[in-house]
């Protein structure tokens, strides 16, 4: 009988394995999210044990992820490079995968924003952006970019202010809702803004008036006025391979990740010098600032983990173990 009971606890563990799927304790309140892309999964993870508690698989390429207002639902971007055209979705309370998002000629899924009840994404196959309504189960809106490899998406609160990265053509668009279209119709007008070569990772200031650049190609960071619709500075802030930038919550500093280099640069926002290299791994990927501006988390993929800085001290203060290739990361708040 105890031989049979071992055998039988040995299958559902490896069958478990098998699968991708890994249980622990309950998600949190407070929880992080990790895609590692060569395994194929969302790790959640406690932040206040920088364990990982679940695994779950979400299908081909995931790149990036972003969770619902109230904390409950992650979605998964399957990029694949315009292979793939899906959204994967997880019960992050159950921990498990949901049906996924088929997006249909929207192909090449990447940049990923949550507001106002929708889950607005880039197609950069498409040249397009689009929201999909989680209520409905459609996609609702869609919007051409006209530019090449539409990557990073930022949607303002209100939902008037849309802004995309576009990588291969260097511009970063500007969209904003209007009113000039039919009576009691909004339409949008989009203005495209040349920046650097190969503008990728981005980020809005948190008082709206810039939005910061990070050019992988040129190494610089390009810094557009909001209200002028046009870039005011660039900086040579040696970022050779930028794939992030993410500004801390008062807005007081941005961090930059680069897949070429050791670091993670820090830049003082009011300065706008560098005042600090923090040595993280091999090279470095998705970036989330923990909400209270305690914390950055920052996917170190050539070394299969995530690095946790002390936004005090400016010093990695952990690793989290989450998987191989750790790229796309995002922070939930149940409630």
């Amino acid at each position: 009988m105890k031989s049979l009971l071992t055998s039988f606890v040995c299958i559902l563990i490896c069958g478990m394995i098998g699968t991708g799927v890994v249980h622990g304790e309950d998600t949190p309140e407070n929880a992080l999210l990790v895609l590692a892309k060569k395994d194929n999964t969302l790790a959640i993870v406690n932040p206040s044990s920088l364990k990982v508690i679940a695994k779950v698989p979400v299908g081909n390429d995931p790149h990036e992820v972003i969770g619902s207002a109230d904390g409950r639902t992650a979605y998964v971007s399957n990029y694949g490079s315009g292979a793939y055209n899906t959204l994967a979705v997880v019960d992050l309370i159950s921990q498990k995968a949901l049906p996924s998002v088929d997006l249909g000629p929207l192909r090449g899924p990447h940049g990923l924003d949550f507001v106002g009840g929708k889950v607005w994404f880039t197609a950069e196959t498409a040249k397009a952006i689009g929201s999909y309504d989680p209520a409905t189960k459609t996609v609702d809106w869609i919007l051409g970019t006209g530019q090449n490899r539409t990557h990073m998406i930022y949607v303002a609160a209100d939902m008037k202010l849309i802004v995309t990265t576009n990588v291969s053509s260097g511009t970063v668009n500007i969209i904003e809702k209007t009113m000039a279209g039919r009576p009691g119709q909004a339409d949008w007008d989009e203005t495209v803004v040349r920046v650097g070569n190969g503008s990728e990772g981005f980020d809005v200031s948190p008082d709206a008036r810039e939005i910061w650049v990070a050019n992988a190609g040129d190494g610089t960071v390009s810094i557009i006025d909001v209200a002028r619709k046009q870039v005011t500075q660039t900086l040579a802030a040696d970022v050779a391979g930028a794939n992030r930038l993410k500004f801390t919550p008062n807005g007081k500093l941005a961090l930059i990740s680069t897949l070429r280099g050791p670091d993670v640069t820090v830049i003082d926002a009011a300065t706008r010098k560098t005042i600090k290299r923090i040595a993280v791994g091999h090279g470095a990927a998705g970036i989330v600032m923990q909400p209270d501006g305690a914390r950055a988390y920052v996917a170190c993929s050539p070394d299969g983990y995530v690095a946790v800085i002390d936004l005090h001290s400016m010093e990695v203060v952990g690793h989290i173990e989450a998987g191989q290739n750790p790229d796309g990361l995002a922070w939930v708040i149940r409630h």
